[in-house]
């Protein structure tokens, strides 16, 4: 037997269905503000795929485990938000504040990202393959053992963002800002880093094999132990760099800037190309 409280619950659920159904939208920032959803806690684990929530603010909303898959999410506030473990694959994000987000372990693979606000964003092993993230603005982010295959990195700032164990072969960071960034064991081969810059980045222990360096800024930056076989360097500056126990086997020095670049126990080098970046300014010791 229903009580007379029940009785009133289920008048007023009714009552908000209607309301719902009478406003003939699927646009959920609409129907969150109908319904007076609590954004911070009403989502999580809540299937939204190909949703729409273009502009919408869930700034500081408990995500974890939502499916957002294929979400028009395209300027959506969504900083301090917790989306770890969500399904964010094919998700329109472009131009949406993410800022201070926890991204960690979530799925973003073909996700839209450009010219999105990701600063000091938390992106522990999330998987961000072939997702476009062009224009993006990642300064202070951390992409730890972060799947970035394939992904288009074009113009984006990563002004001393963390990459430590990240994959990020064959991207593109084409004109990217990598200043100050740990690259630090990171698997960035046959990639494309022409105009970036690198400048006092730290790539000690970093798998450049193949990967496009020309007209790169690596002033002051540490590539201790990094495999560069077969790179591209031409018309890269090299100045004040650190290249101990690097290997350089068929690396392409045309036109490098190595005046004070220090180079140590280097691997590959043939004493004539030693011979013309010492009579360049490189510095070659024990």
């Amino acid at each position: 037997m229903i009580n007379r409280t029940e009785e009133n619950l289920l008048s007023d659920l009714q009552s908000l269905i209607q309301t719902i159904v009478k406003a003939q939208t699927d646009n959920l920032a609409e129907i969150v503000k109908i319904a007076g959803l609590d954004t911070t806690a009403d989502f999580a684990e809540a299937d939204l795929s190909s949703t729409r929530l273009r502009g919408i603010n869930l700034k500081g909303a408990d995500l974890r485990g939502t499916n957002l898959s294929g979400a028009n999410i395209r300027g959506a506030i969504l900083s301090n938000a917790n989306l770890s473990n969500a399904n964010l694959s094919n998700a329109n994000l472009s131009n949406a504040n993410l800022s201070n987000a926890n991204l960690s372990n979530a799925n973003l693979s073909s996700t839209n990202l450009t010219n999105t606000s990701l600063i000091r964003t938390c992106f522990i092993r999330a998987n961000l393959s072939y997702s476009d993230l062009r224009g993006a603005n990642l300064e202070g982010a951390d992409l730890s053992r972060v799947n970035l295959e394939g992904a288009n990195l074009g113009g984006a700032n990563f002004s001393g963002a963390k990459f430590k164990g990240a994959n990020l072969r064959k991207v593109n960071l084409i004109r990217a800002n990598l200043r100050y960034a740990d690259l630090s064991s990171v698997n960035l081969s046959f990639a494309d880093l022409i105009f970036t810059d690198l400048s006092a980045a730290s790539l000690c222990g970093t798998n450049l094999n193949g990967t496009d360096l020309s007209i790169a800024d690596l002033r002051g930056a540490n590539l201790s132990g990094a495999n560069l076989r077969g790179a591209n360097l031409r018309g890269a500056t090299l100045s004040g760099a650190i290249l101990l126990g690097v290997n350089l086997s068929d690396v392409n020095f045309k036109g490098v800037n190595v005046d004070k670049a220090q180079f140590a126990k280097t691997i590959g080098i043939s004493d004539h190309t030693k011979l013309d970046l010492i009579q360049r300014g490189a510095i070659f010791s024990q």
